[in-house]
């Protein structure tokens, strides 16, 4: 045999060999690591389960850990997310749009880039010192939900434009080309051709930066939210002209993460408990908002035909 060809395949053999082993190691290091998250997961249940009734979810908190509840900290969590996302979302996408399709590529757009790339590792507290200063003493919003939607907004707005931009970008050239070949202008081609078939990318992004923004708690305590509260926002719907009401935006507010860091601070533990049923409500809540959008980017991408 050729000694070229002998070498030739046991060079081809070592290499499939360390491709098996690197697969082996891979797997191993997925089980461990699933099998961490959920032993903690289980072990956050087991310890919050024995909460989790009616009555946890539509009282407020207490002194008296048998009877606190988290009614005034997850509707907080829900209206926050719910301005967080109508903040961040059009505007994320409008920006990636803009630097991906219609921005010239100068010294300016590449210093943009640079920034986006950069905010989205920038520590939390950082946007919870940049809301304080400017949602909250410069605009004169105060500690509302307002300031502490637009503040999670800022947060992951760097995360939404890059997963958007990275999503046109994987859209084939040749899609472009046929919409201007047919006399598309450009926005024609951009929100007939490109929004549809990147838009599972968009969501995937929308869906990494909520999980996070649901979660957060340092710029919300930097910005001023309660430990402790005992009422809800004012209803955004009324039984009075023109029937619609905003004054919720302006309204104090706690989350779920902020009351469960108030009862795990305190000796007693009942209150643990009660954190720990809290931290599940919060899991669960998070499922729930992913779900939704994974239902909805799989609906986009059964519709797409390349």
């Amino acid at each position: 045999m050729d000694p070229r060809l002998a070498e030739l395949r046991a060079l081809i053999a070592r290499h499939k060999w360390n491709d098996h082993l690197f697969a082996r190691l891979g797997l191993v290091c997925t089980m461990i690591a699933v099998l961490m998250l959920f032993a903690a997961i289980l072990d956050l249940f087991l310890d919050g389960y024995q909460r989790l009734d009616g009555t946890f979810l539509t009282s407020y908190p207490s002194r008296h850990p048998e009877r606190a509840g988290i009614l005034s900290s997850w509707v907080g969590s829900a209206v926050v997310m719910l301005v967080t996302m109508v903040s961040a979302v059009p505007l994320g996408v409008g920006a990636a749009i803009y630097l991906e399709e219609y921005a010239d590529k100068n010294w300016l757009t590449n210093l943009i880039e640079l920034n986006v790339t950069n905010l989205a590792g920038v520590p939390s507290i950082i946007y919870g010192l940049l809301a304080l200063g400017l949602f909250v003493h410069m605009l004169g919003l105060g500690e509302t939900i307002l300031s502490a939607g637009l503040a999670l907004a800022l947060m992951i707005l760097p995360m939404i434009i890059v997963a958007t931009r990275e999503s046109l970008r994987a859209v084939p050239v040749h899609i472009r080309e046929a919409a201007y070949a047919l006399g598309a202008t450009r926005w024609r081609m951009i929100s007939d051709h490109l929004l549809p078939y990147s838009m599972g990318g968009i969501m995937t992004g929308v869906i990494i930066g909520m999980a996070r923004a649901i979660g957060e708690t340092t710029p919300l305590i930097t910005i001023g939210a309660l430990t402790f509260i005992a009422f809800l926002p004012p209803p955004p719907i009324t039984a009075e002209p023109p029937f619609l009401s905003v004054d919720w935006l302006m309204s104090p507010f706690t989350v779920l993460p902020i009351q469960m860091f108030n009862w795990i601070s305190r000796p007693e533990s009942a209150f643990h408990v009660n954190a720990a049923a809290a931290g599940v409500v919060l899991m669960i809540m998070t499922l729930l908002m992913n779900g939704f959008a994974i239902y909805l980017r799989y609906q986009i991408r059964k519709k797409i035909k390349w």
